[in-house]
This record gives C-alpha cells, structure tokens and sequence, in this order.
C-alpha cells in the first residue's frame, strides 16, 4: 500500500508556462513547427564576462559548499549594483543569494507567515504565490489589477485589506508585473509605504524584471523611507542577463530579515554553487552594457508584438509598461466562439492547424482575473513573432475548426461570457 498524500500536495496546481512547454516540445518532436511563446525565458546566450568567470571558477577548485547566505564577494557585488541601478544605499550584509528569485518565495512565506494569516495578492498573478502561500496555511486576499489603470496596483485594495482583513500580516508586489506588463510608479509605491510603515506588515517585492521598463525607470519599494525593515525584494539574473539555466538569483533587505534568510536557506537548500554566483557577480559589475542591448532588443520585440496584435479582430493589446510579455484581451474572440481563453490558448497549439501552431497562455494561469486574456513571451526572432500574429488572426476565424477543437475538449467551453470592458 502506498502511503497517502498531504491535502496541500494535492492542491497544488502546476506553473501553466511548463505545462504547455511540455506540450509544445511533444508536438514539436512529432513534426509539427510550432512557435513557442509561452515560456518566459531569454532567446540569447549568457553575457560573455559571466561564462568565463563561471568557467575559471571550476577550474580553480570553486565548486565546493560555501556559505548558506552567499559568497562575500556575490553580495558585494549585488548590493553595489542595486545601489547604483535603483538609488538603494545597502551593503553585502543586505544581500542574500539564492537559485533564482522563485524560491525567495517560499522562504518569504516561512518567515512571516502563519496559520490564517491574510497575504494580499495583486490578480493576475504569477501562479507559485498560490502555492506557497498555501504551504504556510495563510489565506490568499485578491486585488484585481485592470487594463483600465494600466495594470498598476489599487491602493484604494491595500488600505481595505489592512482594514478589514482579520488577520493582516503580507503583501506581495511585483512591477514590473508578470503577466500582465504592469509597472507600478513611484507614486504608487511611496502610497503603498505610507499605508504599511510601521505596521505588523511584512512585503514581497518580486522584480525579476527590474531592468524591462520600457518608458522611464524601475523603482522599488526598498527605497522608499523605512521599507528597507519591511520589504524583502527578489532580483533574478534570468531575464536582465539571460541566465535563467544558471538558476541564480539573489534578495535584498535589512540585516535582521537577511539572517533569517540565511537560516532557512541552511536548512532547505545549503548554498548556492560557488561558480554560479561568481559568474553573476562577474555579469553584475562587466556585462550591463550587454544586457542593455538586449533589453533594447526585448523592447522592440514587445512593440512590434503589440502593433500586430492590435490589428487582428477581436483582439486589444496594452503596451506593457515593462517585462518582455504583452497581455492583450481576446474577450470578444472567446465570446463569439464560445470558448475559454486558456482553451483559445491551447487550440492555437493544438487544434487550429495541423502543421503550424502557436504555444501561449491563456490569462485564467494566472488566476481567475486573467480570463478573456492571453499572455505571450516576445522571446522569439520578429520574423517568427510576425508570423505568430498572421497565425492568430487567421486561426481565430476558423470556426469550424474551433468547434471541433471544442468537441473533443468540453472543459474549454465558455459557460459565462468575459467583460469587454
């Protein structure tokens, strides 16, 4: 007899982005030329600087343990590149290193977090929150973000949940916003300050796209005055330097939250592999020219995606404030044909061609707040991002295909129509 699984392993639902990779790989395998946009990972190589320093690394020995909080050297590096990109004034004791910034969830959670506690969650959002959220037994809040306020966070939401929630403890924040390409401003974050100083209130501000702002700069909570003791901000090198295989990413916030941090990392993870991070210190203090340029790539990509979707019928896209995804609403395709838009998602895959398909995700992955949207990551070379959009406008005329499509996949149908609004 096997032994039984825990009502929260049973919960969990996956990350849709690896869920339909997975599919899209299969389809591609079995001949099928397939554009794959659902996956948030950077098309270019790791920065040059940061191979050979991870590769020198090996060769001098570093691949032992080192400590559970990161090398010295990576949190030099990392607290003065954060002091000098986001006007931070922090030191290596600020600093500690991680496999990328998803984990920092989790370690967020075990930190603040307990039994029916309220944690306030901007909708969309990136779907991990829900589940690490729930490893603690603390209670997910939902703010809907809207197109209509281009996606920034309603501090109108915070100042409720921290007045009528039972039992108010964390906010999770993330601008540049995944999926939806929402920034918030700096306005909107010394609000956000003003409403928690002072409080029994702890903030996870996610910013792994910290460097994708396509009008202005990033800020973050951290600079905000007292936050620093109140906010726990996640940095990842995969997106800013194409180095998502290198799973490195690192936190910053006040020497008492980071010693924490360093305990349950000790306990959960031991360390960080000494070459990677000194290969993303090496890429933190050498290759930002290089990643500007491909920040100016993403950029294009995002506008050029932007311009050809807002053609197609059916179809309104927002220019995202940041991030290298566009998040346009397909409400009134889904409504005509009468389907979901994650099932809209999955027959552009699947069912609307037989040789080509086009791999995106539709907005109900990232919470209920995201039906009637697709999300889709603009990491493809143009020529294939403008066939993308030919591929759509087209597929989504096919209505006889999509009932068909429909026929054989009854949970895409639409029982209630999405707001065009």
């Amino acid at each position: 007899m096997s032994p039984s699984f825990t009502r929260f392993s049973s919960s969990v639902q996956p990350e849709g982005a690896f869920t339909v990779l997975a599919a899209a790989r299969q389809l591609a395998a079995a001949g099928k030329d397939v554009i794959e946009l659902e996956i948030g990972d950077s098309p270019y190589a790791s920065p040059d600087g940061a191979i050979e320093a991870g590769i020198q690394a090996i060769r001098d020995g570093r691949t032992s343990y080192g400590p559970s909080v990161g090398l010295p050297e990576f949190r030099a590096a990392a607290a003065d590149y954060v002091n000098q990109e986001h006007d931070l004034s922090v030191a290596a004791e600020h600093v500690v290193a991680g496999p990328g910034a998803k984990t920092f969830e989790q370690l967020f959670c075990e930190a603040f977090l307990e039994v029916d506690d309220g944690v306030l969650v901007f909708s969309p959002y990136f779907p991990t929150y829900a589940a690490n959220v729930a490893r603690r037994g603390a209670r997910m809040v939902l703010s809907s973000l809207r197109a209509a306020n281009a996606f920034r966070p309603s501090l109108d939401d915070v100042r409720r949940f921290l007045d009528e929630d039972a039992r108010p403890k964390a906010i999770f924040l993330n601008s540049p916003h995944n999926p939806t390409g929402g920034v918030a401003t700096e306005a909107d974050l010394a609000g956000l300050a003003d409403l928690v100083r002072g409080r029994d209130i702890a903030v996870f501000s996610d910013e792994p796209y910290d460097c994708m702002v396509w009008q202005g700069r990033h800020h973050s909570l951290l600079a905000q005055p007292g936050m620093l003791e109140q906010t726990v901000a996640a940095y990842t090198f995969s997106k800013s330097f194409s180095m998502s295989g290198w799973r490195l990413g690192y936190a910053v916030s006040s020497p008492e939250n980071i010693a924490v941090f360093d305990l349950l990392t000790n306990t959960a993870l031991s360390c960080v592999p000494p070459f990677t991070q000194i290969a993303g210190a090496a890429a933190l203090r050498h290759d930002r020219a290089y990643r500007d340029a491909r920040m100016k790539d993403f950029q294009g990509k995002v506008e050029l995606l932007v311009a050809g979707l807002n053609e197609v019928d059916g179809v309104s896209c927002l220019m995202p404030g940041g991030t290298f995804y566009v998040f346009p609403s397909v409400a009134a395709i889904c409504n005509r044909a009468g389907i979901t838009s994650h099932g809209l998602a999955m027959y552009f895959l699947e069912g609307a061609d037989d040789e080509l398909g086009v791999a995106c995700l539709g907005g109900e992955c990232f919470g209920e707040a995201g039906g009637g949207f697709l999300r889709l990551s603009c990491a493809q070379p143009d020529e294939r991002l403008t066939a993308a959009v030919c591929f759509i406008a087209d597929a989504a005329t096919r209505t006889a295909r999509i009932e068909a499509y429909l026929d054989t996949h009854p949970e895409f149908r639409l029982t209630r129509t999405y707001s065009l609004d």
